[in-house]
């Protein structure tokens, strides 16, 4: 499905990262895995110079760009405070590492693909972004769920649609996927309690959103534009 498709993984050492970049792959694609430590195709998506390279040096080696997707997850280590305990200063910091970081990538390979003809953008928000946390799930867990992490991930939502518009007879798609939660080793309270609100499986595995990617990567899904598909077990309903 992305036969010779070269895409760009932002934050590809990540958690969803690494899925990302085996499912295109898998599916024959060209799989470019930007992010911060990485020596080859390092990306720090809060500088417009690092990304401005990325770029150049993608299309040096292969000649074009058919994609990017944004899978960065930057935060500090106070990001997950419960809301009474998070600073201003900290709040800050964060949605200027994610929101200010999506914008960026937007911005800069939005571009490169009006220059190019063509592209498409794929942003990773959040259940989160789209409903009110259910705070049932982390009742009797030091667990909560980060005020900013709402407003990031309902900004990227929004941002996806604006940006979309704003391309319109570009030939430039931009969607993004809201996932519900990811497995990433929560205490067994918690995943109870999450499973207790979805409607099978309840917390995911990172692989569980491969084929909503692919399926936005290739050009089965040619005039899909500024959409948000949800992947979350029934979570928010």
């Amino acid at each position: 499905m992305l036969n010779n498709k070269v895409i760009v993984i932002i934050g590809g050492a990540g958690l969803l990262g690494q899925s990302f970049i085996r499912a295109v792959t898998e599916a024959h694609g060209i799989a470019i895995c930007a992010d911060i430590v990485s020596k080859e195709y390092p990306a720090d998506i809060t500088s417009k110079e690092s990304i401005q390279k990325l770029i150049e040096n993608v299309k040096e080696k292969y000649g074009k760009i058919d994609a990017v997707v944004n899978s960065a997850y930057p935060r500090t280590k106070t990001f997950g405070n419960h809301f009474f305990d998070v600073d201003y200063e900290d709040f800050c910091i964060n949605t200027n590492l994610q929101l200010g970081g999506a914008f960026l990538i937007m911005q800069q390979f939005a571009k490169y693909f009006k220059e190019q003809g063509y592209g498409n953008i794929v942003n990773i928000s959040s259940i989160q972004g789209v409903v009110a946390p259910k705070f049932e799930t982390y009742e009797g867990t030091s667990m909560s769920s980060p005020v900013a992490y709402s407003a990031i991930k309902a900004g990227v939502i929004h941002m996806t649609k604006y940006v979309a518009k704003y391309l319109k007879g570009s030939n430039i798609r931009v969607n993004c996927i809201s996932p519900g939660g990811i497995l990433d080793g929560q205490n067994e309270l918690f995943l109870k309690q999450y499973k207790d609100v979805c409607l099978n499986k309840g917390m995911l595995n990172n692989s569980d959103l491969n084929g909503s990617l692919i399926y936005l990567l290739s050009d089965m899904s040619q005039y899909v534009n500024g959409q948000n598909i949800v992947v979350d077990d029934g979570f928010s309903l």
